[in-house]
């Protein structure tokens, strides 16, 4: 049962959404404002710009749209999301903390010469690897992925067998998290990761994103870590001779490139609101062109949805570069992953 609560400005009794104030036009959740805005602006100074951009977020969603306050913290928001697009949302951490790791290199390493700073920076790219697999571990803590993930393992095994299924279950929720990751660099709230049998997975925004160009690093994000994800695979593959990998390497590469479909809210979809008109065709040429080497039919499919986008939707005056060489490096990749997986397995996925 919904508890009543009350103007601290007047005593007016409030309804569960209001954020003003009928009566004086008080901010409802003014304390809590200030608060938010207090925890902002220290995060901002110890150089923490994903910790400061999710306190903004959550303030402007305490605002009234429409309002000055509104305004001036969205203001706030869209400029610390391009500087997180720039740094990567702690750039001043990780810079002081990556020179008071130097500073502490072990004599004996420093002894070592070259070779010992090799050893030295190893250690940073081991911990970073390791930084990556907790998060992927940290995802499988939450009851709902974990139950709809051995969900749709189990409809997949039948269909194929166990070796396919955690393959094709373990590239799916790769692709996720790397739009967890992305959510969460620019400071907004998701849901975990969702599996529908059959259909893949899903992770829904609680916030909407500023512009077209975060939409589209969190919309490409997934296929990024799902292509790593494939080449890495793919690579075991071909250092095992694993024929089943090399399935599993085709399969991942097909499902990322199948969410490059420039439309609706698919990840290529996203990807394309960000992209000026000129560069909607130059995708669609690198499209085209990835067709003509693979002939795989998927790119066919591709094809039209991006010459749709292109001719017949609006586009911005000045498109994200960034969005562009992603989306094209993205075709090029799970293009040659994925032929190439398929020649090697001498198997084809029906499209």
């Amino acid at each position: 049962m919904a508890v009543a609560t009350r103007c601290e400005g007047c005593g007016s009794e409030l309804g569960p959404r209001l954020l003003t104030c009928p009566s004086c036009l008080r901010l409802v959740h003014a304390r809590t404002l200030q608060r938010l805005a207090a925890e902002a602006e220290a995060a901002t100074a110890r150089q923490s710009l994903t910790e400061a951009l999710g306190a903004w977020r959550q303030a402007l969603d305490l605002l009234p749209t429409g309002t000055s306050q509104h305004a001036q913290v969205m203001a706030r928001v869209e400029a610390l999301s391009r500087q997180v697009d720039v740094s990567g949302g702690g750039a001043g951490v990780a810079s002081a903390e990556s020179k008071s790791s130097r500073a502490g290199m072990p004599k004996a390493l420093a002894g070592l010469g070259a070779f010992g700073v090799a050893l030295w920076k190893f250690k940073f790219v081991l911990l970073f690897l390791l930084g990556k697999g907790k998060l992927l571990l940290l995802g499988l803590t939450q009851a709902s992925t974990l139950f709809s993930m051995l969900l749709a393992m189990g409809v997949y095994w039948r269909e194929w067998g166990w070796v396919f299924a955690v393959g094709l279950v373990a590239s799916i929720y790769v692709h996720e998290m790397g739009h967890v990751v992305a959510i969460r660099r620019f400071g907004m709230q998701a849901s975990a990761p969702m599996f529908i049998p059959g259909l893949g997975a899903v992770v829904r925004l609680k916030q909407t994103p500023v512009d077209a160009r975060e939409d589209a690093r969190v919309g490409l994000a997934g296929p990024i870590w799902g292509g790593i994800a494939a080449v890495l695979i793919f690579a075991a593959a071909l250092a095992t001779g694993w024929k089943s990998l090399g399935a599993i390497a085709h399969a991942a590469a097909w499902l990322n490139l199948f969410n490059l479909l420039p439309i609706w809210q698919l990840d290529g979809g996203r990807g394309f609101r960000a992209l000026a008109r000129r560069q909607r065709w130059w995708a669609v040429a690198a499209v085209g062109a990835a067709w003509f080497l693979t002939h795989e039919s998927l790119f066919v499919v591709l094809l039209a949805g991006g010459t749709f986008r292109a001719l017949l939707t609006p586009a911005p005056e000045e498109g994200d570069t960034r969005t562009l060489v992603e989306y094209v490096g993205l075709v090029v990749v799970l293009g040659v992953v994925g032929w190439w997986a398929q020649q090697w397995t001498g198997t084809a996925l029906a499209l």
